[in-house]
């Protein structure tokens, strides 16, 4: 299968089941990441139906589970093994081996790799509910939640794609 239309994916979403503010936030998270994407000649087309995909799993939980179950949807519906990744390797800026075991996750390696999954995971960071966040905000609620480390992998992820970028990811202005 190729990479689905803006379109198929949002149709996909609503097949699964996802709720309508998880498709909401997937259309915002799209928006960022493709800005992104454009920005850092990435493959806009593969970042738009990654964003947009990225919690199909959500249909099943809203746990930190709902990366592997979306991976496994993915895989069900014979998407392409780039877009499953996206969606395996969205959560956070990353999820170490060590990590995902003391989490309960299948024990592997989460982390995004390729600089469309760390696009679209950086979108989701960027995205509190409906609205864009800056890093900032983003990293001043993981660390009052006590997730510093956390807060350090997003603001590394933040500078490398604003390198990627030649300016600051914050300055990025979204297209209406």
């Amino acid at each position: 299968m190729s990479i689905p239309s803006a379109e198929e994916c949002i149709d996909l979403l609503r097949k699964v089941g996802c709720p309508g503010e998880v498709i909401k936030h997937s259309l915002l998270v799209r928006d960022i990441a493709v800005e992104i994407a454009k920005c850092a000649n990435a493959d806009v087309k593969l970042v738009e139906a990654g964003a947009l995909l990225h919690d199909i799993g959500r249909s099943k939980t809203h746990g930190i589970m709902h990366g592997v179950e979306g991976a496994k949807i993915a895989r069900k519906l014979g998407l392409p093994k780039v877009l499953v990744n996206i969606i395996e390797h969205h959560l956070g800026a990353g999820i170490s081996l060590e990590e995902a075991k003391k989490l309960g996750l299948p024990p592997k390696d989460y982390t995004p790799k390729t600089l469309e999954e760390k696009i679209v995971a950086h979108a989701d960071n960027l995205t509190e509910g409906s609205r864009k966040q800056s890093i900032k905000e983003a990293i001043e609620k993981e660390i009052k939640r006590g997730k510093a480390e956390l807060a350090k992998k997003m603001l590394r992820l933040h500078e490398e794609l604003s390198n990627y970028c030649g300016i600051d990811i914050d300055e990025i202005e979204l297209k209406q």
